[in-house]
């Protein structure tokens, strides 16, 4: 894949594919579209810069994803009985900024997820920023930030990822 593959069209395809892997629960899949080196970050509070040396929602690399998806697999876990449900909606992807050298880029675009488990909906918004590679010919997601408009407030339990 080329620098001619980071169209948006590719892109979006790729995100509205992610997505669809969540709403289907398909999480080991869903790992897997992260390079070995990615990791997934949900920032606790507005412009928080970094996932280092403060609490996060989610900041999970490959090894603390598996561990995720292992909960979320249990027979018995109180959280997912009935498991949650949940759709995604993507939009508004633009590609800002490309890096040939590395086959890389950075792609924002705005996310609308809604929740559903034990008769209670919740919907959540969020600006989503992916640093995507050209691995064969496919992307992998280097990072993964979901900044959601109410990352400060208070949360019932959030068991899925966004």
């Amino acid at each position: 894949m080329t620098e001619a593959r980071f169209d948006r069209s590719a892109v979006e395809a790729f995100l509205i594919h992610e997505a669809a892997l969540l709403d289907d629960r398909e999480f080991e899949q869903w790992r897997d579209l992260f390079d070995e080196d990615g990791y997934y970050w949900v920032p606790l509070r507005p412009d928080q810069k970094s996932p280092e040396g403060e609490s996060s929602l989610f900041y999970d690399d490959r090894k603390v994803m598996q561990t995720r998806i292992e909960r979320l697999r249990h027979p018995r876990i109180h959280s997912q009985t009935p498991p949650h449900r949940t759709c995604h909606l993507i939009g508004n992807v633009a590609i800002t900024e490309m890096d040939a050298a590395k086959s890389e880029c950075t792609v924002r675009s705005s996310l609308m997820m809604a929740d559903y488990r034990l008769r209670v909906q919740r919907n959540f918004a969020a600006k989503v920023t992916h640093r995507l590679r050209v691995v064969g010919d496919t992307f992998k997601i280097v990072w993964k930030r979901v900044d959601l408009i109410n990352c400060d407030d208070a949360f019932e339990l959030i068991a899925v990822p966004f």
